[in-house]
């Protein structure tokens, strides 16, 4: 047993309501800047729909993630490594921006500063890449337009698979929505598929990142990632993708998509699993399987002997208390409600979704009986306007079986809250249907209807100790080139470190960064000058008094470094940061794959 820790996230889709907070909001903070226009780390989708970008989870067109060898091993599905390196000067496979958009702005100045004219002038649409007019056509939820109707769900590669089980007539159309950001997997085939080794897997909390000094702009990673959620920046010839919002983790903080969320249906928090079992589980020959697979993969965290075995890992002890108190555990493995998204690309992803049950109410509400009757809600679950054979397509690799049981739990539970709500004793013959007891399905009811913020959000902070294995994330983050927003000043994310103006992020974050988001000034402590707000910058060029002088700029001389910062070593070339977890799997764990399975040393 190799215990490791995981930062997961867990989202509850019957709560979205498509409101976008989380996409701008990270927009804003994260890739609010020229070359990444068009990229967008959190996204909403509307289903059924071609996604963002569209058709990506047509894996036999993109070739994304992992596929089994004839004699059962593991290989990306791009190719093994001998395929990759003869493409490696060209990757064909990856969308081109057609299949994402040309993103636009509008000409306001013609429309503000235009002289009186007896006609209304207009604010044409702009392309943002060429600044020529354009004509809009598409975008990154261009389905919310048409959820549901046949003239784009057409194109939906998930729908191709049930299609004989839905209609898409008009009293028959159905649409959700699906908030996306990335998975950070156990088993990354990004990362695999990297040739300069610049995708890691953070060792102590599992976050992928990008190193921007590694990469070397191959955009084999754009291929690799089955999801698409890692970018090519075509100003800077750099990868970016999701950060976890790491700064803001380290000291406690869940990530901007989170704290912005209108519907309060995310949840964060840290799992701990056995590195050892990551192959294993991500090569079961039936793909059906995997999704038990990969839940066989997480380690009871009340475990006297996991919490042992954390303990000779270098994992702190209130990391472990964390765990046990995390939201993720128990809506995966306690109640088993949250299911990951398409298992079927073997990269084992850590954010998962608990599937959408409203319009199974309004099932039987249209015929007159009881929504809240259990028999009537188990009953009517076969006749969801969401077909689950499209949920099961989406969560469960096609299989049907444990949709209905999560979409049953949920079902008891509503039923079996309204008793108590109206003063009735509960019927324990609710809960015991769906194989659990009265207690279990109150706290599954109080977790996922009443949560506070610290119950939703379990991130236990980083320590002190840890601040020269992860300073080097100074220089790592995948936005932090080219003056990127949220790493450079006083912002959503708090001091940014790299480019060496500040100190390193570990050491200065962990114990200064959360006084000052919380408190009413942009600059805490007063030693400190104030700095511009990030969220008001446009990224063009770096604003006066957004970094200090440099030493030598300042007529001064370079002290001598300490003896601790002597000490600093850089990470080697597409390793994990150093952390109380340990190193990650030997490559040679993955045959023919072309990279680490959970994200260890290259």
């Amino acid at each position: 047993m190799r215990v490791m820790a995981q930062m997961a996230m867990v989202m509850n889709l019957d709560k979205c309501i498509g409101c976008h907070t989380c996409s701008v909001t990270c927009k804003q903070a994260w890739t609010n800047r020229t070359g990444t226009e068009y990229v967008w780390f959190n996204n909403v989708e509307t289903r059924p729909g071609q996604g963002y970008p569209r058709t990506y989870e047509d894996q036999d067109k993109w070739q994304g993630g992992w596929t089994l060898t004839k004699r059962g091993r593991l290989q990306l599905k791009a190719g093994g490594r001998l395929k990759n390196l003869f493409t490696i000067f060209a990757s064909p496979k990856q969308p081109s921006l057609d299949e994402y958009y040309e993103p636009w702005t509008y000409d306001y100045e013609n429309l503000t500063d235009a002289p009186l004219q007896e006609h209304t002038p207009v604010a044409r649409p702009k392309s943002l890449i060429s600044g020529e007019d354009m004509q809009v056509r598409w975008s990154a939820n261009w389905d919310d337009d048409l959820g549901g109707s046949p003239e784009l769900t057409k194109a939906d590669p998930v729908l191709a698979k049930v299609s004989d089980k839905v209609r898409l007539e008009f009293e028959q159309t159905f649409m959700f929505y699906l908030p996306r950001i990335c998975e950070h997997c156990l088993n990354p085939s990004c990362a695999a598929s990297c040739p300069s080794g610049a995708i890691y897997k953070r060792s102590e909390d599992g976050i992928v990142l990008v190193d921007q000094d590694q990469c070397r702009g191959w955009r084999k990673c754009v291929t690799g990632c089955p999801y698409k959620k890692v970018y090519f920046n075509h100003k800077t010839g750099k990868a970016e993708k999701c950060t976890f919002c790491f700064p803001r983790i380290e000291v406690g903080l869940p990530t901007v998509c989170s704290e912005t969320c209108v519907g309060r249906l995310r949840y964060i928090g840290l799992v701990l699993y056995d590195a050892d079992r990551v192959l294993e589980a991500a090569s079961v020959t039936d793909e059906r399987e995997l999704l038990a697979s990969q839940r066989r993969v997480f380690l009871d965290p009340n475990d006297p002997e996991v919490q042992r075995e954390a303990e000779r890992a270098g994992i702190a002890r209130d990391w472990v208390e964390a765990a046990q108190r995390s939201p993720i555990w128990a809506l995966i493995n306690t109640y088993e409600v949250a299911l990951p998204l398409h298992p079927e690309y073997r990269t084992l992803p850590m954010v998962w979704y608990i599937p959408p049950l409203s319009p199974v109410v309004d099932v039987v509400g249209e015929t007159g009986e009881d929504s809240e009757d259990s028999g009537n809600l188990f009953a009517a679950i076969d006749a969801l306007r969401i077909p689950v054979e499209y949920l099961a397509e989406l969560f469960t690799a096609g299989d049907v079986e444990p949709v209905n049981a999560v979409l049953k739990r949920l079902a008891a539970m509503r039923s079996y809250m309204r008793d108590l709500n109206m003063g009735r004793p509960g019927n324990p013959a609710i809960p015991e249907a769906v194989g659990m007891d009265e207690a279990t399905m109150y706290e599954m009811y109080r977790l996922l209807a009443l949560a506070k913020y610290d119950e939703r959000y379990v991130i236990p902070a980083a320590h002190a100790e840890q601040a020269h294995g992860l300073e080097e994330l100074a220089t790592e983050c995948s936005l932090d080139y080219d003056g990127g927003p949220g790493m450079g000043g006083s912002g959503p994310f708090g001091e940014g470190s790299g480019n060496g103006y500040n100190d390193p992020i570990a050491v200065e974050n962990f114990h200064m960064l959360q006084q000052r988001q919380t408190t009413d000034t942009v600059a805490d402590p007063a030693t400190r000058k104030a700095r511009v707000n990030l969220l008001s910058w446009d990224g063009k060029g770096a604003p006066a008094g957004l970094f200090p002088p440099k030493a030598q700029d300042a007529g001064l001389q370079e002290p001598d470094p300490t003896p601790s910062e002597a000490l600093v070593q850089p990470r080697p070339a597409g390793g994990s940061a150093a952390g109380p977890a340990g190193a990650g799997t030997d490559p040679a764990d993955v045959s023919d794959g072309g990279g680490p399975v959970d994200g260890g040393t290259r």
